[in-house]
């Protein structure tokens, strides 16, 4: 297995854990009037659930959220007072708000070998449990990983609308978030991908490293279409009943 970078693996103090929310996506596929993030489900915008659920882990040594520069949702007093930091530092891929984001945190004052959870704001049924569950999995694992769940159902390749072949699922994962790695390899990493990754995992394994698969939960989705919504508002309903 390649080696990680020194910064990885000669650590000069403890290492810490930061979340990294991306939160700079407009929503295109979710039909909604404004980036769903901040859609209210069960009396708040999407993002507060999954902020809440970081803010009851203890071993989050602080969360920063990535907004788009001219993002004004956070620029509230109850926001300004909460918990968590903002960085005005959103690109127009993901990783480029990835990126930005852990650039950010190393202002804040965040080293290379500290640890980083870098999770969707739309996947707002995230559990503290869940959180604490990847932590107890990846704080000592020398590369990180992610939540995942085995694929389901039958996975098909199509081609103008038709199947083509069917692949084995035996070994295929669904990928999920949090992505647990060290912020200075997941900068060297995002450096090298560049902004086709669509997740944190993508980047680490074109370095030749395999992340390790924690199992998630089905209820931990993105919410993307339009129908995600009502399912997203009823399961978070449940929870506070």
């Amino acid at each position: 297995m390649p080696e990680l970078n020194d910064i990885a693996l000669a650590p000069t103090s403890a290492p810490r854990c930061w979340a990294l929310i991306p939160c700079a996506g407009t929503g295109s596929r979710a039909g909604a009037a404004g980036p769903k993030q901040y859609q209210v489900l069960a009396g708040k915008p999407m993002v507060m659930h999954t902020l809440e659920a970081f803010a009851e882990v203890s071993r989050i040594d602080q969360t920063l959220v990535v907004v788009s520069p001219d993002d004004t949702f956070f620029q509230t007093p109850d926001a300004l007072n909460a918990s968590f930091l903002i960085a005005a530092c959103g690109g127009s891929t993901r990783a480029a708000s990835v990126f930005n984001g852990l650039n950010a945190l190393q202002a804040e004052g965040a080293v290379g070998h500290d640890w980083v959870l870098v999770h969707d704001a739309a996947r707002c049924l995230i559990t503290p449990a869940q959180i604490n569950q990847l932590l107890d999995a990846c704080l000592a694992d020398e590369v990180g990983g992610l939540l995942a769940l085995p694929l389901p159902d039958t996975l098909k390749v199509a081609q103008a609308g038709r199947v083509t072949a069917t692949l084995p699922r035996a070994d295929k994962w669904l990928a999920q978030t949090p992505q647990m790695f060290r912020i200075g390899s997941l900068i060297e990493a995002l450096e090298l991908a560049g902004d086709a990754v669509t997740d944190e995992s993508s980047a680490i394994e074109a370095m030749g490293l395999s992340p390790k698969l924690v199992l998630g939960s089905a209820q931990n989705f993105k919410v993307t279409y339009p129908e995600d919504f009502a399912l997203a508002q009823a399961l978070l309903l449940s929870r506070q009943a």
